[in-house]
């Protein structure tokens, strides 16, 4: 039979008082989300960014033993484009190929972009004599008679920054581009598709 409360039964004093923390709990976390989706919706956190602002080729040598040596300059900026959070890169590791020959590996050391401020990195790539065999040489000829050499730029780093109350978040950014490099030394400017993914 289930229990009746008669007229001079109450509740018990305990469990009225963990009916008001629990409703101070709730009230407490309601508060604290509005805070947080206030605080995000007004800074806005956007993810650091890297992305190819310039590149040329410097030089290129091909001779009749299908051997060829280049140089070229690559210049990397580091975008930051949140107003009150300072963003650290890291781990940055970049590779310039020519049909999976690789001419050089671009590296840089952990650095910090203020708020809302960018860095441009310089990097001067320049490979040793490679190797390569007729399909290669071939490709070699055709874009010196094109006048234009077509580099592949993959590889990735890491970025770091501070959302408020959120606290530290990291995410990785993918580079995956390929760079269409005229040989009379013309720079081109923000190459298309040469801008950082997420992970």
């Amino acid at each position: 039979m289930p229990k009746r409360l008669g007229p001079h039964q109450t509740t018990h004093p305990l469990i009225w008082c963990v009916s008001i923390v629990c409703a101070i709990l709730t009230v407490l976390v309601i508060i604290g989300g509005i805070v947080v989706f206030i605080g995000y919706a007004t800074l806005r956190p956007k993810v650091p960014q890297v992305r190819v602002a310039r590149a040329q080729m410097d030089t290129i040598y091909f001779d009749q033993s299908n051997l060829m040596m280049l140089q070229s300059t690559i210049v990397v900026k580091a975008d930051n484009d949140n107003t009150r959070a300072r963003a650290s890169f890291y781990d940055m590791d970049y590779t310039l190929s020519f049909r999976n020959q690789k001419i050089a590996i671009l590296m840089a050391d952990p650095f910090d972009v203020k708020p809302n401020h960018s860095l441009d990195l310089n990097f001067v790539a320049q490979s040793h004599p490679i190797p390569l065999n007729q399909e290669e040489a071939d490709a070699v000829n055709l874009s010196l008679e094109q006048g234009v050499v077509d580099l592949d730029l993959r590889g990735m780093s890491r970025t770091r920054w501070k959302v408020w109350l959120i606290g530290s978040v990291k995410y990785a950014l993918h580079l995956d581009c390929k760079l269409h490099l005229p040989v009379n030394h013309t720079t081109i400017h923000h190459p298309p598709a040469c801008a950082s993914r997420t992970s």
